[in-house]
């Protein structure tokens, strides 16, 4: 990187193992060929961030974390096409664009999917940022690196949202959102009055219980234990909710069905949970895993039940989504009042990133979105 071209920004640094964010002055170089500059006007928090910070995943450090980035385009490189200066925008995850996945709509599913998003580099290996002291910091984590005032994008995982809705909101769209929300309509295809359970009322549970409210769904049930948390799922369309701590989730769920749910999701990431979201399956039900846990970590569950009942478990990424398609039909939604995922967030300053961190992983606060700047 040449000093000629670096912008001054300020950046949430992660340089240990378990270390709190350190916001530093660090430099950020121009956009090149298919890259945009977004000036980051906020960035949700998600699980993800929480996980690679401890190093369950093995993003090396130190590191500019962020990955639901919302914010203006600043410059665009010489190979951007459909993008301009001055449009709203959402990040989402990195992709390549031509491998066999990506060229089928399945970008989530990318052979390069790891690489692009953890590996806490570019693709050829290079890093945008340097701290103050002119050493490289490991960053495009899911292709943004969004916990800084700048962030560097690809024309394909950086997505043109309406300025009718508040900038400052949309960025959990690029994720968890879409994750919650894209397994019920593109993975599940949660149909017309069935019977669809959410194991897990954290921001991607909810976020899912809210789209199979949209996808028509007549029966939804919520599946937590924490009260406050199975209240709002009541607000935003739950017809049912259940507190795993005081009854059995499975027998409740066959009791209101009448022998179990159609459609079913897991975001807690335990395996617990996982076998019962499998037994509250119906016949030919089929469950959706989208909980990350630790890697390494297996699950059990009664392989005869699975079989004889003909039920279907499949990992979703991503919510399978087309972000470039997706996201826009999520805006659309909450601008037509039929999806209400600002009841799930909480807003925090850039200096408050920690308490934001700490309140998400204490359960208090659902979905923290971080203040950037305006």
């Amino acid at each position: 990187m040449t000093t000629l071209t670096l912008r001054p920004v300020q950046a949430a640094v992660t340089r240990g193992k378990g270390a709190p964010f350190v916001l530093e002055q660090a430099r950020i170089r121009a956009p090149q060929a298919d890259e945009v500059l977004v000036r980051i006007v906020a960035s949700g928090m998600c699980h993800t961030d929480m996980i690679v910070r401890d190093q369950y995943y093995p993003v090396p450090l130190p590191a500019v974390l962020g990955h639901e980035g919302s914010g203006v385009i600043e410059a665009i490189g010489p190979l951007v096409q459909n993008l301009e200066v001055g449009d709203h925008v959402v990040m989402t995850y990195g992709y390549c664009g031509h491998c066999l996945a990506c060229d089928s709509g399945q970008a989530a599913y990318c052979k390069d999917f790891f690489g692009r998003n953890f590996s806490g580099a570019g693709p050829d290996g290079s890093h945008a940022l340097q701290d103050e002291h002119g050493v490289a910091l490991h960053d495009h984590f899911f292709a943004q690196s969004s916990f800084a005032t700048y962030a560097l994008g690809r024309e394909n995982n950086t997505v043109r949202v309406s300025k009718e809705a508040p900038i400052e909101l949309l960025g959990p769209l690029g994720c968890g959102i879409q994750t919650g929300a894209g397994a019920v309509i593109n993975s599940l295809k949660v149909t017309p009055g069935s019977a669809f359970a959410a194991f897990g009322g954290g921001a991607v549970g909810l976020s899912a219980v809210l789209a199979a409210q949209v996808a028509g769904a007549s029966t939804i049930i919520a599946v937590d234990v924490v009260p406050s948390r199975l209240q709002l799922a009541l607000e935003l369309g739950a017809t049912h909710v259940i507190n795993s701590r005081e009854s059995d989730p499975v027998a409740d769920i066959r009791d209101i069905t009448g022998g179990g749910v159609q459609f079913a999701l897991e975001s807690t990431g335990r395996p617990q949970v996982l076998r019962q979201a499998v037994e509250a399956l119906g016949s030919r039900g089929a469950l959706g895993v989208v909980g990350a846990p630790p890697l390494g970590t297996t699950a059990e569950f009664d392989v005869n039940d699975l079989l004889l009942g003909g039920k279907v478990i499949r990992g979703i990424v991503e919510g399978d989504s087309v972000p470039k398609k997706f996201i826009p039909e999520l805006v659309n939604l909450y601008l037509q009042g039929r999806f209400a995922f600002d009841k799930l967030v909480k807003f925090y300053d850039f200096d408050q990133i920690n308490q934001a961190a700490e309140d998400s992983e204490k359960g208090l606060t659902l979905k923290p979105i971080i203040r950037i700047q305006k």
